[in-house]
């Protein structure tokens, strides 16, 4: 409630203030309103109201517009075992050439079979990987709510497996992330210090199809 009060202005009667509201920043139709960073032509495409992207090669597609104080609504589906991706919030969308990821702070995305297929006789990846990371990356730092190193891991598993929609709602603002994972609050960081930046969705390596993207801001 503290965090969407910053977006939603106090409105009395006779001042007109605009009340925010949802707006699509995914159209359903083509890739409008999006820009290929650093993936093939043919790695993004639409269909049947879907942002169908193929996972090769890695790296990502970012919003037109910067975006600061936000709610965003995004909903995702795996189609493969183990697979991942992500959305940036606060990006630069500027691809390390190594890593070819930006930075920003990462909100994570993995299919529930992603610990089952990278165990090694060194690493044992917790549940923890998969429901709701929330990281910076390239440089971002945050304070995490419920630490797993310099991570936010989820307090709840609550993604559902591949072939199925998962819901993400992503409050961002004044450096402060929370996110709900289908419905329910599990996450969130602090004090990150990159606050303003694109929205970039990942590919990295996996089929994921992505629909409902939407987006609230201060009018």
């Amino acid at each position: 409630p503290l965090l969407l009060s910053r977006l939603v202005p106090a409105i009395h009667l006779g001042q007109g203030v605009p009340v925010p509201e949802f707006r699509p920043i995914f159209n359903g139709k083509d890739l409008s309103g999006w820009v290929n960073v650093n993936t093939d032509p043919d790695t993004w495409s639409v269909k049947d109201g879907m942002l169908i992207c193929k996972g090769r090669p890695i790296g990502v597609m970012r919003s037109e517009k910067k975006y600061e104080n936000f709610v965003l609504h995004i909903e995702w589906m795996h189609m493969e075992p183990g697979g991942n991706s992500g959305v940036f919030v606060w990006s630069d969308a500027e691809p390390n050439p190594k890593s070819r990821l930006p930075n920003g702070v990462e909100v994570q995305m993995l299919e529930l079979d992603w610990v089952k297929l990278h165990k090694r006789e060194d690493f044992d990846p917790p549940i923890a990987y998969v429901h709701g990371e929330l990281f910076g990356v390239g440089g971002v730092k945050t304070i995490p709510d419920n630490p797993r190193g310099e991570r936010s891991k989820s307090i709840l598993n609550l993604c559902k497996p591949r072939g199925q929609w998962n819901t993400y709602t992503v409050v961002a603002v004044d450096g402060t992330i929370k996110l709900a994972v289908n419905g329910v609050f599990v996450n969130g960081v602090s004090k990150a210090t990159q606050k303003k930046g694109y929205l970039c969705l990942e590919s990295e390596g996996a089929e994921i199809h992505f629909r409902n993207i939407q987006i609230m801001v201060h009018p």
